[in-house]
């Protein structure tokens, strides 16, 4: 195997990881803070529905952190394998918040293991809600450390290259990269959202499937409540994320956005079809990419024409932008509606077509974090490091690539079906109902024996 068939398939194999590991990221990330919010509801309230979606999503959750360590471990094993150029430059830079992270998992598995272990041996729940702060955080912050690894390939700093080589290296201004107040904001806040309109996506389909009861609806309540807060704030983010790109990755933006020529009061283009560099059929909206850029309806943006065509992104990433900004508009305007909706008492947000909306925004919010880690990853191509390392310098020359893609594709295929199999079966077996009656027949017991 040459090093070009080596850089394909160590790129289709990371690509695969992170796709599936993303998936079991984001509901580890997103799951603990909708725990702590359900509950802290359910003390505050003295409602038994939401204590019970709190221990019911726990539950979940263990499942999806179990998945996510394997595929977790397998980005860090596949970093030395399939990059190993990659590492040896700058291995020992990203160390640190490689480190972080893990120390970060680990703190909120203890936490985590605690909380599962002591429901109902305090009397007063409000000290048992307590362990969830540290497992949120511990969440959180195993994605920020992450994320700085990504921020600092796009924005590397905290070194000198001399001959070469690496030196005069600071990891924590490394860690403090540009790239990094708006990534790490960006990749929290959507994983707060997905995890909302996941479990919003649950609740509807339960109704949908003749359980209608209270629990649900006060589930699909609660959650596209808290998918409507995150999903502005993720637009809000969005908005200076384009700012980031446009003063520090210039050709990300103009590729995204198919802007050719440098100009001042440059429009937005949405969708299309690119006939060489002729946009077709796409929308335009007038200044709007000058303001996404500046904040300036007359600002100059930098075109394609500035950049020298090896440094160019693929322009199919304008695909994936513009994916990930229809879902998220979407999933506002589903929320919003239905909020609205439910204070207006407007019928049609019961009906089983809107709750199939509600269903289908689960999965659709998780495409729009697969499609925006996407962008984020082939926007920066054809740099592993921008400005410092390409890619195809980074990648292993083995010939056994093709094979590992093959073993871990199996794996992840192995450890999809085997989670969804297992969360299937312990909610069938396991209904709200049931748990409740069997929480009621708990209590008076405990009432008797006193």
């Amino acid at each position: 195997m040459g090093n070009e068939e080596a850089v394909f398939f160590s790129r289709v194999l990371t690509e695969l990881t992170l796709s599936f590991h993303i998936i079991y990221a984001t509901i580890g990330v997103g799951i603990p803070l909708m725990i702590m919010i359900a509950q802290w509801v359910g003390i505050k309230k003295n409602d038994e529905h939401y204590i019970l979606l709190a221990r019911r999503w726990a539950r979940g959750f263990v499942i999806t952190v179990a998945v996510g360590v394997v595929t977790g471990t397998a980005i860090g094993l596949q970093l030395s394998l399939l990059w190993p150029n990659f590492m040896e430059l700058v291995g020992h830079i990203i160390a640190l918040p490689l480190f972080l992270e893990v120390f970060a998992f680990f703190f909120e598995a203890i936490f985590l293991g605690i909380y599962l272990y002591t429901w109902d041996r305090f009397e007063d729940q409000r000290k048992h809600l307590l362990l969830l702060i540290p497992v949120a955080l511990g969440a959180s912050f195993s994605a920020v450390f992450i994320t700085i690894v990504n921020s600092f390939m796009n924005t590397p700093q905290g070194f000198e290259i001399v001959d070469g080589q690496i030196v005069n290296i600071s990891p924590l201004l490394a860690m403090v990269n540009p790239a990094m107040p708006t990534k790490v904001a960006h990749v929290l806040v959507t994983a707060y959202m997905t995890a909302a309109f996941i479990l919003a996506a649950i609740g509807a389909y339960r109704l949908l499937k003749g359980s209608n009861h209270i629990y649900h609806k006060k589930a699909v309540f609660l959650t596209i409540k808290l998918g409507l807060i995150f999903s502005i704030s993720t637009a809000l983010i969005g908005d200076f994320a384009g700012k980031f790109l446009a003063e520090y990755q210039p050709e990300k933006l103009a590729a995204a956005e198919w802007h050719f020529e440098t100009e001042e009061g440059a429009p937005l283009i949405l969708y299309g079809v690119l006939d060489g560099q002729e946009v077709k059929y796409a929308i335009r909206i007038p200044y709007a990419l000058s303001i996404l850029a500046y904040s300036n309806p007359f600002a100059e943006v930098t075109g394609l024409d500035q950049f020298a065509e090896e440094d160019i992104p693929p322009l199919s990433i304008h695909y994936l932008f513009d994916t990930m900004v229809t879902i998220g508009v979407a999933m506002i305007a589903l929320s919003f509606i239905y909020l609205i909706g439910m204070w207006r008492k407007w019928p049609f947000i019961h009906s089983k077509w809107y709750r199939w909306l509600i269903v289908i925004g689960g999965p659709l919010s998780m495409i729009g974090i697969e499609v925006g880690w996407w962008f984020t990853e082939v926007g920066r191509q054809p740099w592993i490091l921008r400005g410092i390392m390409r890619t195809h310098e980074a990648a292993t020359t083995s010939g056994q690539v093709d094979k590992m893609l093959i073993l871990f594709a199996s794996l992840y295929l192995l450890l999809g079906a085997g989670s969804i199999y297992v969360l299937s079966r312990m909610f069938k077996k396991n209904t709200v109902e049931q748990e409740l009656a069997d929480r009621k027949l708990e209590k008076a017991g405990d009432s008797f024996d006193t």
